[in-house]
């Protein structure tokens, strides 16, 4: 997707056209390549235009060659921070259009397995947010605190990271009894580790003068805007996809939906530190209640038909499309990441605030561009398709053989 950047930004005073501020596509506080174009009067941020489209992968049309088993493996390599949100997402839509019941044991797996991604996520976004602030003391304590739940995750999936843990019907492993208590004990770590952070970010007025009030995005702008996860929740936007469509064995457990209603980089930081305590409350009843039984279910066949697969990952909703034509291979497959809903808003957090704080609140959405890249070359105008996919793949063509010839 290309935003149009051909228009003088409304806000733009005349004699100030030219004066701007490049941030990306290659920045130190970028993890990924993207473009925000910085228009400045001074030092204070008057207007702002984004460019992304500088990772797509085609993953949607991939999957199209890939088997309906085999496409979680795909789509976990979307996001390494979401790479159980993503198939988790994708396994529910091909359950919904093949009408498939999956077993409770899996249901209660399913879910240890997202809140604990859940849970190492937010916590590298807290020490990424002290790294972004110059407060190192954080980032390395959070990055600290994170490695015994990426040491659980392996001992259950074998993988730190893309646990290869979904399957439709199911899971593909089970969770060994003798493993419950090492992973109660991480818990117990993990929560006095978050209230004394949580305490120490609270109280610390320097961390508040840098953050409180700073890129703030009103719950009017957030509704308008149609944001997602810690983003939304920090205006005061009460919305999470496993209180509104409960799935997995979020309706079996208890746990509260975090808001702060400032909409500030303060307040998205308070979100993420409380919902890690929610996170733990849920895990410990999922390893109190887990039942015994089968971890999946056989599907035979893939009628014609299609569904929608929702998940919350840990920057937000995720929304999976599947459809079907009765083969193996799914014809269609429309995938929706957070940062897609979430990354505009850079543009109503930003103007009026310093150059100074421009990265920081960036990264106060927990931005994902890998998983938020589309393409697409049209007439902002008209709407009118300029350049479609063949087109795409026959420039590409053209251009490797012109570099070839060149050598």
């Amino acid at each position: 997707m290309i935003f149009n950047m051909t228009e003088k930004p409304k806000a733009m005073p005349n004699n100030l056209k030219e004066t701007f501020i490049p941030l990306g596509p290659y920045h130190p506080l970028l993890e990924e390549p993207e473009f925000f174009k910085l228009y400045v009067d001074g030092e204070t941020v008057v207007d702002a235009d984004l460019r992304i489209g500088y990772n797509h992968r085609g993953i949607e049309k991939l999957s199209e060659s890939k088997t309906f088993d085999q496409v979680p493996y795909l789509v976990e390599r979307i996001c390494g921070i979401c790479s159980t949100s993503h198939p988790l997402a994708y396994v529910q839509a091909v359950e919904d259009l093949a009408n498939i019941k999956v077993p409770e044991r899996a249901l209660y797996i399913r879910t240890i397995i997202a809140e604990m991604e859940r849970i190492h996520s937010h916590l590298l976004w807290v020490g990424l947010a002290g790294h972004f602030l110059g407060y190192n003391t954080v980032f390395m304590w959070a990055w600290k605190a994170r490695e015994p739940i990426l040491d659980i995750a392996e001992l259950i999936t074998g993988n730190r990271n893309h646990y290869c843990m979904m399957m439709p019907g199911g899971v593909r492993r089970d969770l060994k009894d003798q493993d419950h208590a090492p992973f109660l004990k991480t818990l117990d770590e993990i929560e006095k580790f978050t209230d004394m952070i949580t305490k120490a970010i609270l109280d610390d007025p320097v961390l508040q003068a840098r953050t409180k009030g700073v890129g703030i995005l009103t719950k009017a702008d957030a509704i308008d805007l149609c944001v997602v996860g810690p983003v939304a929740r920090a205006s005061g936007v009460a919305i999470d996809i496993r209180k509104d469509h409960p799935y997995a064995a979020y309706p079996l457990v208890n746990f509260n939906i975090i808001t702060q209603t400032d909409g500030c980089v303060f307040s998205k930081a308070v979100v993420r530190l409380l919902e890690i305590m929610e996170s733990i409350k849920i895990l410990r009843q999922c390893l109190r209640q887990i039942p015994a039984g089968p971890i999946a279910v056989e599907i035979r066949e893939y009628p014609v038909a299609e569904g929608v697969g929702q998940a919350e990952a840990p920057r937000g909703e995720v929304i999976h499309y599947v459809r079907s034509n009765g083969s193996n291979y799914p014809e269609r497959h429309k995938i929706r990441a957070p940062s897609f809903n979430n990354i505009p808003s850079f543009k109503r957090t930003i103007i009026g605030q310093q150059v100074a704080d421009a990265a920081l609140i960036t990264a106060a959405v927990d931005p994902c561009y890998c998983c938020t890249e589309r393409m697409g070359v049209i007439n902002p105008k008209t709407q009118q398709v300029i350049v479609d996919g063949n087109e795409l793949v026959r420039l590409s063509q053209e251009k490797t053989e012109n570099l070839k010839s060149k050598q």
